[in-house]
């Protein structure tokens, strides 16, 4: 048996090959641990797992070249340090399951390969060990896989986290939150089927036992705009098509809605409302259940969905001008709908829609709207009320995730876990007042991450005792200054000039700024621009140079964005809504507030600020997410796009800062349990501190001393180079401990099956000695036993049967029976039979009896009928001539036959005169005539009625039975005999002197046959027979030597015959 360890060259997966068995994966509790460092071996293939191991850190193209690599082994995740850099694979890679979340369960960071699940483990247990606040920021492009990772972290924390001690609520309203806000804030774009249309901010908090008891939700700038205006292939919010498509018929007839989404304005400026990825009807029933689960009433879902609803009747209320060019509304129904879904009047709603209420001098006067205005109120109406009953939403959401145990001791002891879903950097072909909001965030978090990311660098080093070298980066605070300087920057240019009295425009905004900025080196307009730049630039637009490049912006509609201004009859109708939800979205304290709102943009930055104050408070950890191509396809990396996104996340900036002092650090325990076995002082155990042993190991290694530092816990290795170095010689040693492990594995394996079949044979074989001992002595008291019971029975064996001789009694009638049954006699004319016991000789004589009748039984059933028939014959004749005929005992061994004649012997002529009467015999004789006993040659024939005698062809004399009155025969060996007629018969000549080679057989069946078997007559001397009428013969018999007839002198018949059995 050959046990072989598999390592899977990605480092990804080690498989144990046991020849008999499948191999398995060794993952989490199976004792062994793929090390990020495992996979180095395999770099020139599958890259490094860790960027800050690149050798030519500062160019791009490795970078890339690297991240293609692995994501064309579906490798989709790398390291940079502890940032997490995630690839979109667009298709599902079966790396989420439960056995991957207990593989990254509980285990240190770099001990596994890069994984979500390694960032989201890492975190919590900090959460729970250090008791700090923690943050993960997942920041990228729509459709790189933001919003995935978000539902992946919080599926790892549901599975894996200890369940609160009230059940499982607060997690499962965690994960169904999910679907709720993409239904409302998610929609369909050019690049992602489901984007989000706003920056998420979720903390989870955790108990002292580390399991969730409660959540908050922080949104960030929705993207409004979306739910009047769509461009082209792309949709509104994902609620509006759920609701038409998965809603019941009941409820779209309540709510005045069809079906059909191309009846509706709002949902139609896209041109894309059926897209084949997206299954709103089940979609729909996702949604449903989700809003059950956190705690929305029947009530609430049917006021919410209300709302829905009046945005698209809204979107389809229509204007015309009547004759001084006011607008007046056109669709009445759309208005009888709207006045029951939002609980308002139908008369304030139609006037709030077409007139303006403006406030002069303390009065109110009503200024009718054109055609123009109206739309731009009806939208502004629209945006307004969907953008403030997502906030109410999330606000709802907040209070089902609240904790309920604020008043307990325990609520005090809780951590937050921080997840920040936030838009990537953006950069279209027009960018507008949104992508502007977006981008200043994107400088924030950058200028956040990288002060973060210097600092934990920096602490990191100081704790370990390694003196810190400044690190030359970009700092974009100027970027961020640029933007919300407080009066000089853009935002404050902006607020101002929305605010300042008198015909403010865009362009006017414009001006202000190149001629409040114009000196500063990271803003650039048409009029401020070189002669060659001006061909870039529009007179609308301006360029900020951000810290991922330049973007351009067109100045149209940056001032209405930013006032999101609506009418106050408008809000006034607003706050007059009997729908529940509605009368919370608006205040009517905003009626009494005199002091203006704050614009979008200074709301957006204080938001931004509370959310960096808050971020600055944990400890963060970063995902950075990437989109591989726009086609949204596996396999497919577009280069050009993925270096839009590494220059726009700035990944390059943050490896720059990783590698600016040591590329690689470890624990003196890691890296000496690794690279031990490099080193004979350190293998196979090192008795002293780690520290002393990594420094003997680094000597034998030959590290040249600006190669490496030696920290309080860690050892720092400045170059790559350095570390692959020891990672291949450690490939080559391992081929050698590889060897002596099978070498020492295979005898250990041998000698244990050598000592387990040793023990086991010692085991049979005493085993099997004391069965054959007990066997034997347990024989040895039988036979003893016995003998004396025989010797007893012996001595009382004549004595009446008693206990003390039964047995022996017994034994003796045992054993002659048994003898009798291998001694019976094998046939009827075996008379031996084995002599009895005394007391056993009646039974044997019965049995012997019963032996005998049954062998003669069994003969009998075993002969066939020409058998017995020749037994017959062969009994008459003995009957007749034993004892009596010299030549009989010849003719016993001589089986009678039928006839000694053939068919073909006997004349047709004959046969015809017979006519139907068979012969039963034939046979040739010789007969003697009566006066010279002369020999003539006839042929003697057997019918059932007479003796027939025949010469040739003729019948000569037929004797009849009842005429044949006797036949005469010798006692000595001739063949000759006499058939006696009666006298009175007148066709008879006399008596009949015959000669047969067969005499006894011819006889015997003529006896048979005429049944005359007590008429034969054996003489000894003479027969006297008649010869003719009044005339008689004789025929004298003598002993001689051999045979002879002959007429004596005497005129008899003399027959001389030899003796052949002694008397």
């Amino acid at each position: 048996m050959a046990l072989q360890v598999e390592l899977i060259p990605t480092g990804e997966i080690i498989r144990v090959v046991h020849p008999y068995r499948p191999c398995k994966l060794a993952l989490g509790s199976d004792g062994v641990r793929v090390t990020m460092e495992s996979a180095l071996t395999a770099r020139d293939r599958v890259g490094v797992q860790d960027f800050v191991l690149l050798e030519n850190f500062t160019s791009e193209a490795a970078f890339i070249e690297n991240l293609r690599r692995r994501f064309r082994e579906n490798l989709i995740y790398t390291y940079i340090g502890p940032v997490l850099v995630s690839v979109n694979p667009y298709r599902d890679l079966q790396i989420y399951s439960r056995q991957h979340m207990e593989r990254y369960r509980g285990v240190s960071f770099y001990e596994v390969p890069p994984h979500l699940f390694a960032v989201a483990d890492t975190v919590y247990r900090a959460l729970r060990t250090e008791r700090r606040d923690q943050a993960v920021m997942i920041s990228g492009e729509s459709g790189a896989g933001k919003t995935e990772a978000t539902k992946r972290l919080l599926q790892f924390y549901a599975e894996t986290c200890p369940a609160p001690e009230r059940g499982g609520a607060v997690r499962d309203r965690l994960l169904q939150s999910n679907p709720v806000l993409e239904a409302f804030g998610n929609a369909k774009t050019l690049r992602n089927d489901n984007s989000s249309r706003f920056g998420k901010y979720m903390d989870v908090q955790f108990d002292f036992k580390g399991a969730p008891v409660g959540g908050h939700i922080l949104s960030y700038l929705l993207e409004k705009s979306r739910v009047v205006h769509q461009n082209h292939g792309e949709r509104n919010f994902h609620i509006f098509y759920q609701l038409l498509e998965g809603g019941e018929e009941e409820m779209l007839r309540r709510l005045g809605l069809e079906r059909n989404p191309q009846s509706y304005l709002y949902l139609v400026k896209g041109q894309c409302a059926k897209v084949s990825s997206i299954n709103d009807k089940s979609d729909w029933k996702v949604v449903r259940k989700a809003l059950t689960v956190i705690d929305f009433t029947e009530d609430e879902v049917e006021d919410l969905l209300s709302i829905v609803a009046s945005v698209l009747h809204l979107g389809n209320t229509h204007f015309a001008a009547d004759e001084e060019s006011n607008a007046q509304v056109t669709t009445e129904n759309q208005l009888k709908y709207l006045t029951r879904l939002l609980g308002v009047e139908g008369s304030t709603l139609r006037e709030a829609l077409t007139h303006r209420k403006i406030i002069a001098k303390g009065e109110e006067l009503l200024s009718p709207l054109n055609l123009e205005q109206a739309a731009y109120a009806r939208d502004a109406l629209s945006k307004a009320i969907y953008s403030r009953t997502f906030t109410w939403l999330v606000g709802k959401i907040n209070r089902s995730l609240a904790s309920k145990d604020a008043e307990s001791p325990s609520w005090r002891s809780t951590t937050v876990l921080g997840l920040l879903d936030i838009y990537g950097f953006e950069v279209f072909q027009h960018n507008s007042f949104e992508q502007f909001c977006i981008n200043y965030c994107n400088e924030k978090l950058q200028q956040l991450f990288i002060e973060l990311t210097l600092k934990s660098e920096q602490e990191e080093y100081e704790a370990e005792g390694i003196a810190w070298e400044p690190v030359q980066y970009f700092n974009n605070k100027i970027i961020c200054d640029l933007v919300e300087e407080k009066f000089k920057g853009i935002i404050s240019i902006l607020d101002e000039e929305c605010l300042r009295p008198g015909e403010a425009t865009d362009l006017t905004f414009l001006e202000k700024l190149e001629e409040t900025i114009k000196h500063h080196p990271h803003f650039l307009t048409h009029k401020l621009a070189d002669q060659r730049t001006r061909k870039s630039l529009d007179r609308g637009e301006f360029r900020l140079l951000h810290y991922a490049g330049e973007v351009t912006y067109n100045v149209t509609g940056f001032l209405d964005k930013n006032n999101d201004l609506l009418f106050r009859n408008l809000k006034e109708t607003m706050c007059s809504s009997k729908n529940p939800i509605m009368s919370q979205c608006f205040d009517r304290s905003e009626l009494i507030d005199k002091k203006r709102p704050e614009t979008v943009a200074t709301q957006f930055k204080m938001s931004l600020l509370q959310l960096v104050e808050i971020l600055k408070s944990k400890e963060p950890a970063y995902i950075r997410c990437i989109k591989p191509n726009d086609a949204k396809q596996p396999s497919r990396f577009d280069e050009v796009l993925i270096r839009h996104q590494v220059k726009y996340l700035g990944l390059m900036e943050n490896l720059r800062v990783r590698r600016a002092g040591f590329a690689y650090r470890r624990k003196y325990e890691a890296f000496l349990q690794r690279y031990k076995s490099l080193c004979p002082e350190t293998w196979p155990t090192w008795a002293g501190r780690p520290q002393d042993g990594v420094a003997v190991l680094v000597r034998h290694l030959g590290y040249k001393p600006e190669e490496y530092k030696m920290g309080r816990t860690k050892i720092f290795i400045r170059f790559p180079k350095t570390l692959f170095a020891t990672e291949d010689a450690l490939e080559v040693r391992r081929q050698s401990l590889a060897t002596k492990i099978q070498a020492a594995w295979r005898g250990f394996h041998w000698r244990q099956k050598f000592l387990r079949v040793k023990h086991s044979a010692i085991c049979i074989q005493s085993w099997w000695r004391g069965t054959l001992g007990r066997r034997k002595a347990a024989k040895r008291k039988w036979a003893a036993e016995t003998i004396r019971r025989l010797i007893h029975g012996f001595i009382l064996r004549h004595a009446p049967r008693c206990p003390e001789n039964a047995f022996f009694l017994d034994h003796v009638r045992t054993s002659f029976l048994l003898n009798l049954r291998r001694q019976l006699p094998r046939n009827v004319l075996d008379t031996s039979w084995p002599t009895p016991p005394p007391a056993l000789r009646e039974a044997s004589e019965l049995l012997r009896e019963l032996c005998l009748k049954n062998m003669v039984w069994k003969y009998c059933r075993s002969i066939s009928p020409e058998w017995k028939q020749q037994l017959q014959q062969k009994a008459v004749a003995s009957e007749i001539f034993k004892g009596k005929k010299d030549n009989y005992p010849q003719s016993v061994p001589r089986l009678f036959i039928s006839t000694r004649l053939g068919a073909d012997e006997i004349s047709s002529k004959v046969l015809q005169a017979l006519g139907s009467e068979p012969i039963q015999y034939a046979v040739p004789v010789v007969k003697y005539d009566r006066k010279g006993y002369k020999p003539r040659s006839r042929q003697l024939l057997l019918t059932p009625n007479a003796v027939v005698i025949v010469e040739d062809a003729k019948v000569k004399q037929r004797i009849d039975y009842a005429n044949l009155t006797g036949i005469s025969v010798s006692s000595l060996s001739d063949s000759l005999f006499v058939l006696h007629v009666q006298r009175e018969d007148n066709k008879q000549k006399g008596d009949v002197v015959l000669q047969s080679d067969h005499v006894i057989e011819t006889l015997t069946k003529m006896a048979l046959s005429a049944d005359r078997v007590n008429n034969i007559n054996i003489n000894q001397g003479s027969i006297t027979f008649a010869g003719g009428p009044g005339r008689d013969g004789i025929i004298d018999f003598t002993p001689g030597s051999e045979l002879l007839i002959t007429k004596a002198k005497n005129g008899h018949l003399a027959v001389v015959a030899p003796r052949l059995n002694s008397r």
